[in-house]
């Protein structure tokens, strides 16, 4: 089970690109379904949108909801870059694309959101790109593993759930700020978040589990909080320029994000969820859990809610320990200084 999509790879692929060759019912509050019922997906929430133009970065695009990101951005005109740390897994990815949608326009670039220098090299790249970057969704993830730590000691699931993304968005706002002047059309950051964030606060004095014990869910919990957090500091950020951000709970869906997770983690994600009966024996299909993503990049009503955090194909409300604008800027000013070269 899964609330967010899953990364994959490896660093010596950081900085490859790869140019795939080929052409170029909603509602606010509850759950959006289309007309007859049915829980909405992705080609409902783009049907009639013409994409053509912009160009979109996925994060974790070789599998899960950023495959189904990817495929439907592209199938709707996009051109898309898919971001992932499995450079080849992301080329085999965008060839099925093209075989689902001859005249997609992709294009594949490595990165590993656990390497700072691989975040770096990539932003480089993508901010050489003439077409510019209109829409970044952070989407990649990684769910329950046990502690795991990378470069300089940064527990997993913080590094690459918050920080890669922090950084990766940090180096490319002033490409979507450019971007969006150049076109007269907003850029969007979207970051996949969850509603696992409710569970545990962010604990800003030990965000790397040194001084307590390591809890894979509440490490989970705070790097989703982290997202929000974000979005709430990238918006007070970029007020009066042209960009926007959201954080998107897609909702229980089945994928390999769940590949850490044993019998008694399903356990206690039961107890932690009996508020919602129902919520893990109904998981929402791959499309379906993607929609809110792609709302999220294309919807127009979203004018009226910059930094908003989205569920369900609407706007929803996040915890109040994940929209503290202090805790939001503190948040900033630690991921600053836990990227700063050295």
């Amino acid at each position: 089970m899964n609330t967010a999509s899953g990364s994959g790879g490896a660093a010596r692929n950081s900085g490859r690109t790869a140019r795939i060759p080929g052409g170029a019912a909603r509602v606010f509050g509850g759950v959006a379904r289309t007309l007859d019922g049915a829980v909405l997906t992705t080609d409902d929430v783009l049907d009639g949108v013409d994409l053509t133009g912009r160009t979109a970065l996925v994060t974790g695009a070789t599998s899960g909801l950023g495959a189904e990101t990817a495929r439907a951005l592209a199938a709707a005109g996009a051109t898309v870059v898919l971001a992932a740390r499995d450079f080849d897994a992301a080329v085999i990815r965008a060839c099925r694309i093209r075989e689902l949608h001859p005249r997609a326009d992709l294009d594949v670039i490595g990165l590993d959101l656990t390497d700072q220098s691989s975040v770096r090299a990539a932003a480089g790249m993508l901010a050489l790109r003439r077409s510019g970057i209109d829409l970044l969704i952070n989407n990649a993830g990684v769910m329950y593993p046990p502690l795991t730590r990378v470069a300089g000691g940064l527990e997993l699931q913080f590094a690459t759930n918050h920080l890669g993304h922090f950084l990766l968005t940090a180096e490319l706002l002033p490409v979507l700020a450019a971007t969006a002047a150049r076109t007269g059309i907003p850029a969007r950051v979207i970051t996949v978040s969850s509603d696992a964030h409710r569970a545990y606060p962010i604990d800003l004095d030990d965000l790397q589990f040194v001084e307590r014990p390591y809890d894979k869910f509440a490490a989970y919990a705070q790097s989703k909080a982290a997202n929000v957090l974000m979005t709430v500091e990238v918006q007070r950020r970029m007020a009066g320029a042209p960009v926007a951000a959201y954080a998107v709970h897609p909702g229980i869906c089945v994928t390999g994000l769940a590949r850490f997770m044993s019998r008694d983690d399903f356990d206690r994600m039961r107890r932690l969820t009996v508020r919602t009966p129902g919520i893990l024996t109904n998981p929402k299909s791959t499309e379906q859990a993607a929609a809110t993503s792609v709302w999220a990049a294309t919807a127009a009503e979203l004018d009226r809610h910059p930094g908003a955090y989205l569920t369900d194909c609407a706007v929803g409300r996040a915890a109040e320990h994940a929209t503290d604008p202090d805790a939001a800027g503190e948040l900033w000013d630690l991921s600053t200084r836990l990227t700063t070269r050295r």
